[in-house]
C-alpha cells in the first residue's frame, strides 16, 4: 500500500567525522526490521559503508540512501559523510531532505565539521533534532553538549526532551521527559528489550528540571496552553507532543535527545522523534522555481495532483546498469517509461526504469510519487543539480551551490594505452561530483585534477585504479590558485581578419571591473541601438568566459569580474558568431592585464585541539605557517586554538604536528575564503608556473 504523504521523512544524519553517524544508521535499519543482524564501522561491514575504501578506512565517503519503515511512517534517510573533504555530499543530500538528525559526541560536543553541517542546515532551512551519543565513553557529559550548542552553533533552542540515566560504564538508558518515565535497556537482546519503570530517586530533581524546562518551552507555542501553565495545568502528552513538532517544523526548537548507538541505547527513542518532530513532505513550504518560458517565479504544492517538477541532487556510475540519478520528487509523478523535460538543458529525457536505494542495491519501482525520493536509470544529459518536470509545465527550481576546489595534482596513466581508459574515468567521477575539476594543459600536455583536499583526491585516484582498472602516476599538490582584477578597465577590441574570400570582422567595447570576493562572474549587455545584433551577444559572452578559463597573468581561472558590454560595431557580411566570440576573448585578455592582476589563494580555517602544556609548540607551528589565531579556548586540561592559514602553507602540517607534539595534538582543517597574496609573491609565483610549464613542455 502507498505510505500517505504526511507519514513520509526524509532524514538525514549530520555530523562530524566519528560522532557515529553511520553506527547509528545500521542500528535503525537493526531495529526497523531492514536487516537482521547489526553491521560493524570497525568491522568493516556496516551496509551504509559499502564502497571497498570506506570499510578499509572506516569512514564514510560518499552519501548513501536507504527507506525503511517505522510504526506507519515511511523513512527515506541519507547517511552523509563526516570528513569535510566530502562536504559536496552533505550539501546536496540537505537540498532536497526535509528534516536532520544532528548527531554529536558526548565526548568531544561540537567539533569543526558539526558547525559546517550546522551552518548547511541553516542554509536550505532544515528543521532538527539533535542526538547526542557515545553517552558510555569515559567522559561523556550531556549536559556540556547542550552548552556548546547553544555557544557554538547558536543553537538556543536546544531542549532535552529525554536526558541520559547514568554515564560512562553506568549509561542504562534514558529518562523520558515527556512520559516522566525511566527506560533501561537489556544489554543481552541488543536493546531490542527494555524496561519502562519509575525514575530513580536519585534522579527525580534533575528529571523535574528538565521537566520543567520543556514544559515552558512548548507552552510558549500556544497562548492558551501558556495561560493554563501560568495557573498550574500542563498540557498533556498529546498537546506535548504537538507542540514539539509544530516548533521544530518552525525552526523554534531543537530537540535533544541522549544515548549509545553502539551500546544500542536510545535508538528507538530517536526513530520515535524523527516521526513525531521532523516534518513530511507537506509541512515543508510549496516548492518554486521559474517557468523558462514566461520568467515568471511559479510554485508548486507537495501534491501528487500538480504538475512533475523534481531535482537531480547526485549522479552516481553503476559498473553494471550504468548512470544512476538521484532524484527528490517535489510535486506530480515520475513513471517508468516516461518522459520528463529536463529543464536546466532544455531536452526530454525518458525515464528507461525507476528503483529506491538500500545503500548499494536496488529496488525497482514502477513510480516515485510527490515527496518521495529515488533513482533513475539511464538518463542522458543529466548532471547534478538538473531540474526534471512536466514537458507542458516546465519549471527549474533553485540548483545547488557548490564550493571551489582548492587542491590540485596532475595525472597520467602508467601506460600510454590506458590513456582513453583514464579519460573515461575522469569525464565520469567529474559528472559524479561537482566538486572535482579535470582540465587539459595544453602547454603541458598535462591532466590537471583538482578537489576539496588531500584525501579527496587520494580517494579518487585510488577509485580509477579499483573501478577502472587504471594505474597513474600523480604529482606533488599544487595549490588551486585563482587570478582576478584590482582595477576598472574600459577596453576595446577590433578582431578583422581577410584571407581573400569572406573575412571575420567583431569589434566590442566592454567594461572590465572587479567585483567583491565569491561573487565569480557577472555578465551585463548594455548594447541600445542595435551596434552589434542580438544574435551575437551569446558568442560575447562564450568568448569572454572562455577567457576566464585560464587567466592570462598566471595561467589559472579568473574569478570576480564583472564584464558590461556597453558599444561596438558589425559588418554585414563578415561579422559571425566566431569573430565576435573571438573580438571578445581578445579583450578580456587585455583587459585583465590592464586591470592589475592578482592571484587569489585559498584560505583554510584550521583548528587545534591538543594538551594545555603544548599551546605554545601549537600557536608557535602556526605562526611559521602564517597562521592568524582567530581564538584560544581552555576545556579543562585540553586547548583549543582555532586560526585560518593559507593551503600553501599545510602541506604535511599533519605529521610536523604529530611530531611536535608526541602525537597528543590533532588538527582538522576546511576551506574558509579566497584571499589576495602579495604582489611580491603572485608574482614569484607567476614566475615558477611559466617556468614549470616551460620545462614540461621541452
Amino acid at each position: 500500500m502507498k505510505t500517505p504523504l504526511s507519514k513520509i521523512r526524509n532524514i538525514g544524519i549530520i555530523a562530524h567525522i566519528d560522532a557515529g553517524k553511520t553506527t547509528a544508521t545500521e542500528r535503525i535499519l537493526f531495529y526497523t526490521g531492514k536487516k537482521h543482524k547489526i553491521g560493524e564501522v570497525h568491522d568493516g561491514d556496516a551496509t551504509m559503508d559499502w564502497m571497498d575504501q570506506e570499510q578499509e578506512r572506516g569512514i564514510t565517503i560518499v552519501s548513501a540512501a536507504t527507506t525503511t519503515f517505522w510504526k506507519d511512517h515511511k523513512v527515506n534517510i541519507i547517511d552523509t559523510p563526516g570528513h569535510v573533504d566530502f562536504t559536496v555530499e552533505v550539501e546536496r543530500s540537505l537540498r532536497v531532505l526535509d528534516g536532520a538528525v544532528g548527531l554529536f559526541c558526548s565526548v568531544s560536543g561540537v567539533q569543526p565539521q558539526s558547525e559546517t553541517v550546522w551552518r548547511q542546515a541553516e542554509k536550505y532551512n532544515v528543521p532538527r533534532i539533535a542526538f547526542v551519543n557515545k553517552m558510555d565513553r569515559v567522559g561523556a557529559d550531556f549536559y556540556k553538549v547542550i552548552k556548546d550548542m547553544a555557544k557554538k552553533l547558536g543553537a538556543t533552542t536546544a531542549t532535552p526532551v529525554n536526558i541520559p540515566l547514568g554515564k560512562e560504564d553506568h549509561f542504562q538508558g534514558v529518562i523520558d521527559l515527556i512520559n516522566m518515565k525511566a527506560i533501561i535497556y537489556d544489554d543481552s537482546s541488543h536493546g531490542m528489550e527494555f524496561e519502562i519503570t519509575d525514575i530513580p530517586e536519585d534522579m527525580k530533581e534533575t528529571a523535574d528540571h528538565w521537566r520543567k524546562h520543556l514544559l515552558e518551552a512548548v507552552c510558549e507555542q500556544d497562548e492558551e496552553l501558556l495561560t493554563n501553565y501560568c495557573e498550574g495545568i500542563e498540557p498533556n502528552r498529546e498537546q506535548i507532543i504537538a507542540m514539539i513538532r509544530k516548533a521544530t517544523i518552525n525552526r523554534e526548537m531543537i530537540p535533544v535527545l541522549a544515548g549509545s548507538a553502539f551500546k544500542n541505547k536510545g535508538v528507538q527513542e530517536l526513530l520515535d522523534a524523527m516521526t513525531l518532530f521532523l516534518p513530511s513532505p507537506e509541512d515543508r513550504d510549496n516548492i518554486k522555481g521559474i517557468n523558462p518560458d514566461t520568467d515568471q517565479v511559479e510554485e508548486r504544492k507537495a501534491s501528487q495532483d500538480e504538475p512533475l517538477s523534481a531535482l537531480a541532487f547526485k549522479v552516481v556510475t553503476h559498473p553494471q546498469i550504468g548512470k544512476l540519478t538521484y532524484v527528490r520528487v517535489y510535486s506530480g509523478v515520475l513513471t517508468t517509461g516516461s518522459y520528463a523535460l529536463n529543464t536546466t538543458r532544455g531536452k526530454k529525457v525518458r525515464v528507461s526504469r525507476l528503483a529506491q536505494m538500500h545503500a548499494n542495491k536496488m529496488e525497482n519501482v514502477d513510480e516515485l510519487s510527490c515527496g518521495e525520493i529515488g533513482v533513475a536509470i539511464g538518463l542522458s544529459d543529466t548532471l547534478t543539480g538538473a531540474s526534471l518536470a512536466d514537458p507542458s509545465n516546465p519549471l527549474v527550481l533553485e540548483s545547488i551551490q557548490f564550493p571551489e576546489p582548492v587542491i590540485s595534482v596532475g595525472i597520467q596513466p602508467k601506460s600510454r594505452s590506458d590513456r582513453e581508459k583514464l579519460d573515461i574515468a575522469l569525464i565520469k567521477l567529474a559528472e559524479e561530483d561537482p566538486t572535482f575539476k579535470v582540465r587539459y594543459n595544453d602547454e603541458t600536455e598535462e591532466t590537471e585534477i583538482s578537489g576539496m583536499g588531500e584525501l579527496h583526491l587520494e580517494i579518487l585516484v585510488e577509485r580509477i585504479r579499483r573501478e577502472f582498472n587504471v594505474d597513474s602516476i600523480v604529482s606533488t599538490p599544487q595549490v588551486a590558485y585563482k587570478e582576478s582584477i584590482s582595477k576598472e578597465v574600459d577596453i576595446e577590441h577590433k578582431y578583422i581578419k581577410q584571407t581573400g574570400g569572406r573575412g571575420q570582422y567583431g569589434h566590442v567595447k566592454m567594461i572590465v571591473e572587479p567585483q567583491e570576493s565569491g561573487k565569480e562572474f557577472e555578465f551585463i549587455n548594455k548594447i541600445k541601438g542595435g551596434s552589434i545584433p542580438q544574435e551575437f551577444i551569446n558568442p560575447i559572452e562564450k568568448g569572454v568566459r572562455e577567457a576566464l578559463v585560464k587567466g592570462p597573468y598566471a595561467r589559472y581561472p579568473v574569478v570576480d569580474v564583472k564584464v558590461t558590454l556597453y558599444d561596438g560595431s558589425f559588418h554585414e557580411v563578415d561579422s559571425s558568431e566566431r569573430s565576435f566570440k573571438a573580438a571578445a576573448m581578445m579583450a578580456m585578455r587585455d583587459a585583465i592585464l590592464k586591470g592589475k592582476p592578482k592571484l587569489l589563494q585559498p584560505i583554510m580555517s584550521v583548528e587545534i585541539t591538543g594538551p594545555t602544556d603544548s599551546t605554545g609548540t601549537i600557536t608557535k607551528v602556526l605562526c611559521s605557517k602564517q597562521g592568524r589565531i582567530q581564538s584560544m579556548d581552555t576545556e579543562g586540561t585540553t586547548q583549543v586554538v582555532k586560526a585560518e592559514a593559507p593551503l600553501s602553507a599545510m602541506f604535511g602540517f599533519v605529521s610536523e604536528l604529530r611530531t611536535l607534539t608526541s602525537g597528543r595534538a590533532s588538527f582538522t582543517m576546511e576551506f574558509s575564503h579566497f584571499e589576495a597574496v602579495s604582489a611580491e609573491l603572485g608574482e614569484e609565483i607567476r614566475k615558477k608556473r611559466t617556468e614549470d610549464s616551460k620545462s614540461l613542455s621541452a
